[in-house]
């Protein structure tokens, strides 16, 4: 992905990428996707919970109410390819796989956690502000 307003790029045949900053408003930047993987309702809570420490696969469905495995497979996926979370598997019967936070993760955790703790500490206002437009 290419672009002359300093939108970060991609250059997947020689595995180049730009260190140019993103640009989240420009609908070709691959920001875009980084942002929906970590502010995705379940990014949010897997990376809140690894924030804790390491977690198994089992583990982190088992705490993660109502999100399937398909859908925890694919969002750790997700935060794996971006660098945020690490995985670690070992070569013993049955598969034992372990999840945690890179650096990077734990950066990007910590402010997604504020915007949680937030929500939580906010959500009788929220309530409120809903119940006068008669939406809760």
């Amino acid at each position: 992905m290419s672009g002359s307003n300093g939108v970060a790029k991609e250059v997947v045949a020689s595995k180049k990428v730009s260190r140019r900053k993103g640009d989240l408003y420009s609908a070709q930047c691959p920001s875009r996707g980084v942002l929906d993987h970590v502010t995705s309702r379940w990014g949010v809570l897997v990376l809140i919970l690894l924030l804790d420490g390491t977690h198994r696969f089992s583990e982190l469905r088992h705490k993660v109410e109502g999100m399937s495995e398909k859908m925890l497979a694919q969002t750790l996926q997700a935060l794996e390819a971006d660098g945020f979370v690490l995985r670690k598997a070992y070569a013993v019967i049955p598969p034992k796989v372990e999840y945690s936070l890179t650096a990077m993760g734990r950066e990007v955790t910590e402010r997604v956690k504020m915007l949680a703790t937030w929500i939580e500490q906010n959500l009788p206002r929220v309530a409120q502000a809903r119940a006068k437009l008669g939406r809760e």
